[in-house]
């Protein structure tokens, strides 16, 4: 059963370190998707993908490292982080159970617990407490609050003590999201934040929408940083144009757009069906997918139906 994982480190200007991480991520049976680095945030993402009981390996390896690394005493970026290694998602793929998902995440928590001695929490999926599903509620505080934090809300796996450079990890299972950042012609944070305000799906904007307004100092704009997690029922351009719209109230335009990581068929799907207008594309018009005889089968727990408007109704 083939899971994918997203790992997060707190790292992403010193070349050496990340280097090291990757190395120790390249195990037999593991496929190394990418591993993208940011200076602004501080803090690299590396995808890897395989058997369960590989992948868990190839995790532990790489969270091995970054502990002994990364320093978060030392460290600052724009990015929230709560440890050295900040989050670790595993995704079922194709007819993967999330509960299989779920018992690696639980592994793995116990395996960097025990025996690297950084506390683990669990959420989303793998989460224990209603408290800790929701990812941005389980950083709050970061790394700098973690002593404080601890004592009224133990982790799930270690004890009630962050590891003195490494902090606390965060560990679970979760469905595929996309990750995508905007960028804006201007440097100026507010705006970034009123924007992000309007689109995140918990101050009543888009459904399934975590957003955050990120500082790109290296390269003189702002962000708005969105994780679609229920791509579904808020598509790509949906919050695309919604950013736009109100960055439109500012004066503001969108000068270009990055994603981070991988994303769905589904969403390169939905793309093609709104901007270019033809409402029955379908990935079977994809040539490379013809000649190799594949078929798309959106993920499971996802649907593939049309949508509808994602206002009837966490990078973050």
């Amino acid at each position: 059963m083939w899971v994918e994982s997203i790992p997060n480190f707190s790292e992403g200007q010193n070349l050496a370190t990340l280097d090291r991480i990757l190395q120790a991520a390249s195990i037999e049976g593991v496929k190394v998707l990418g591993f993208e680095g940011d200076g602004d945030h501080n803090r690299s993402v590396l995808t890897i993908a395989g058997e369960g009981d590989r992948v868990v390996e190839a995790l532990f390896r790489a969270i091995e490292v970054a502990i002994s690394t990364i320093d978060l005493t030392q460290q600052q970026g724009t990015h929230p982080r709560l440890g050295a290694v900040d989050v670790v998602p595993l995704v079922p793929l194709g007819q993967t159970p999330m509960s299989y998902a779920i018992d690696l995440a639980r592994q793995l928590g116990e395996l960097v617990a025990t025996q690297l001695k950084v506390p683990v929490y669990l959420y989303e999926q793998a989460a224990t407490k209603p408290e800790h599903k929701n990812l941005a509620d389980v950083r709050r505080g970061q790394f700098e609050g973690l002593i404080k934090r601890m004592k009224h809300d133990p982790p799930d796996f270690g004890g009630a003590m962050p590891h003195p450079t490494a902090g606390a990890t965060v560990i679970g299972a979760r469905w595929p999201l996309i990750a995508f950042n905007v960028f804006l012609n201007t440097s100026d944070l507010a705006v970034a934040r009123a924007i992000a305000k309007a689109v995140r799906g918990s101050s009543g904007g888009l459904i399934g929408v975590k957003a955050l307004a990120m500082d790109t100092v290296l390269r003189g704009r702002v962000q708005v940083s969105m994780n679609l997690v229920d791509y579904p029922k808020t598509t790509l351009p949906q919050a695309v144009e919604l950013v736009r719209r109100e960055a439109a109230r500012f004066g503001v335009l969108l000068a270009y757009s990055e994603l981070i990581g991988f994303l769905p068929a589904q969403a390169v799907v939905d793309a093609m069906r709104y901007y270019l207008q033809i409402p029955d594309f379908d990935a079977s018009h994809i040539v490379e997918l013809a000649l190799a005889g594949e078929e798309f089968i959106p993920a499971k727990g996802i649907s593939s139906k049309k949508r509808g408007n994602a206002f009837e109704d966490e990078k973050n």
